[in-house]
């Protein structure tokens, strides 16, 4: 089969951070009045006083001390919670396009390209910002790419899912190299007021470039050794909010039309898929678990990579087997292992491999197998 690279990444960082304590700070003083303005209520023993949170519980369960986000003083207003961010006029570049566009321009100029040698947009994210038309055109129409575009969805595994879409169009000869792009705005669809879960999500941007090996010029290029996607229904990890919604009013705004998911049930779950997986996939690429130099895996939770890795190495990995970026970015979703190869690959040497591996809602696996040419 024709060899196609990953030539080229970039990253957008949205200009907001938001630490733990902030978040902690805002989410306490709503869980103040709510059970003030429910004492009665509680007393009576018909509803349950909601409990505080704390920085010291955030980073136990999950390793983030912090996160970036598209807008940050709705989101720490206790009697809202929800970024404030205005509509725009048909006619401007919606958000997630320009978020698309700034990462493009640097993955483009990472693998020395110019808008015209790109023939497919590819977006590939958790959560689309409208139905149609497709981001993916827009973005397109913003660059200047003439060819086709279209959106996908497969949640916390679109990139790597997009990457195997890239590959196949490369291949095939129906596209001379993709551009493949996660916009992911996850605040929007985060409950900050459930205390479980309002720590988990950020917002960022990452964009991939892919082509057929002989025509790829760049410094830091990735062969794509091997891949393997897998998804399996479960309702762990859900979110029900859609067009539909409106046919039943009694559910607007219900807690479920927001992220949700049963935490410990995903991690029992999922850990031994992603490792399974990930291990099936460096087998098919005729390679061995010692022979991978570094895993950039889904950036969702720090024991969960862990304890992905430990049972691959037999040993906990070394921070620099398996780079860690959700302690300041959070969880971004499909663009989590995305931010940790653009941001740890350039100091491998020529001939090392390297697995980019995401997982999620579906629950969807997607495993990638590269080298460095």
């Amino acid at each position: 089969m024709k060899p196609v690279v990953i030539s080229g990444t970039g990253l957008f960082t949205p200009p907001y951070s938001i630490s733990n304590d902030e978040l902690v700070t805002a989410y306490n003083a709503y869980v103040e009045l709510y059970n003030q303005e429910h004492a009665a209520a509680i007393a009576a023993g018909e509803t349950a006083a909601l409990e505080p949170s704390s920085s010291a519980f955030i980073e136990k369960a999950s390793g983030i001390k912090s996160r970036y986000v598209m807008e940050k003083e709705g989101i720490l207003d206790p009697a809202h919670m929800t970024a404030r961010i205005p509509e725009r006029a048909d006619e401007q570049v919606s958000l997630q396009a320009e978020m698309c566009v700034a990462a493009a321009r640097e993955a483009l100029d990472r693998a020395g390209k110019q808008a015209s040698d790109i023939d497919m947009v590819l977006v590939a994210c958790s959560n689309m910002q409208r139905p149609y038309p497709a981001m993916a055109v827009e973005v397109q129409d913003a660059l200047g790419i003439e060819g086709f575009g279209f959106d996908m969805n497969v949640a916390c595994s679109s990139a790597t899912f997009g990457i195997q879409t890239a590959v196949d169009a490369v291949r095939s000869g129906r596209a001379r190299a993709v551009l493949m792009l996660n916009p992911e705005i996850t605040s929007g669809h985060l409950n900050f007021r459930d205390r479980d879960s309002h720590f988990i999500f950020g917002d960022a941007c990452t964009a991939v470039i892919l082509e057929a090996a002989d025509t790829a010029t760049s410094t830091h290029q990735w062969e794509i050794l091997d891949s393997k996607l897998k998804t399996k229904f479960s309702n762990n990890i859900r979110n029900n909010f859609g067009f539909m919604n409106r046919f039943d009013e009694a559910g607007i705004g219900a807690p479920d039309k927001l992220f949700r998911q049963q935490g410990r049930k995903v991690f029992k779950e999922v850990c031994p898929m992603a490792a399974e997986t990930i291990a099936d996939t460096v087998r098919n690429a005729g390679l061995k678990i010692e022979d991978v130099s570094r895993y950039w895996l889904h950036q969702a939770n720090l024991n969960m990579n862990l304890l992905i890795t430990r049972t691959l190495l037999g040993r906990d990995a070394e921070p620099n087997e398996a780079p860690v970026i959700l302690d300041t970015y959070a969880n971004t979703s499909s663009a989590g292992s995305i931010i940790a190869f653009h941001k740890y690959q350039d100091d491998l040497p020529s001939g090392a491999n390297g697995v980019i591996c995401s997982f999620g809602a579906g629950y969807s696996i997607g495993c990638v197998v590269v080298r460095k040419k």
